[in-house]
């Protein structure tokens, strides 16, 4: 088991040589980057600030409309742990959490992994956005990154929409007024 104080010298070692700085200056840049292109790209959705984090994971939050209603969000995440890129569904408290928690933990979601509520879990849905990525090309990060994204929220959104075509989810045109008995009889008597 090793002390603070031996942590702390190896850290003072490993930051000595420069690389760890540069490393996470690229990561959170590219944070910042992506941020912003989110903010565009998604004008319907609002876009939270980023949080840095302590070498645990670096976000920001983005709240389509159709999650919004529902109190939940969608966090871009990069976490150190497994050191990739993913998207986080999240209540807006632990309550909202676990309410959702109980509607999607029976669902099938092949591509994504059911997280059960526990001390410092933020998520109840994870998706991986990219676990093998190359920040000296940055452009297509992002649009691998944007497409998983979009991909999670539309599966997400059909779910709360009862699992209907999204064609289907679309309000049904207003129906016409039937006309009134004397629009009826003013049409036969001419």
């Amino acid at each position: 088991m090793h002390s603070k104080q031996a942590n702390v010298e190896e850290f003072r070692r490993l930051l000595e040589k420069g690389s760890i700085q540069r490393a996470y200056r690229a990561l959170i840049w590219y944070m910042i980057r992506l941020r912003s292109h989110c903010e565009s790209a998604l004008a319907d959705s609002a876009v939270s600030g980023l949080y840095q984090g302590h070498m645990d994971i670096t976000y920001f939050a983005i709240f389509p409309t159709a999650l919004k209603h529902h109190n939940l969000k969608m966090a871009i995440v990069f976490n150190y742990d497994t050191f990739r890129f993913e998207a986080w569904l999240a209540g807006r408290n632990r309550k909202v959490q676990r309410q959702y928690w109980e509607l999607f933990k029976n669902h099938s979601w092949p591509r994504y992994r059911v997280v059960a509520p526990a001390k410092g879990v933020d998520s109840i849905l994870e998706c991986v956005l990219s676990s093998d990525f190359d920040l000296d090309d940055p452009d297509a990060l992002t649009s691998i990154i944007e497409s998983a994204t979009m991909a999670f929220i539309n599966d997400i959104e059909g779910f709360l929409a009862g699992d209907r075509p999204p064609e289907m989810r679309k309000r049904p045109a207003p129906k016409r007024a039937r006309p009134s008995s004397r629009s009826a009889r003013d049409r036969n008597l001419a």
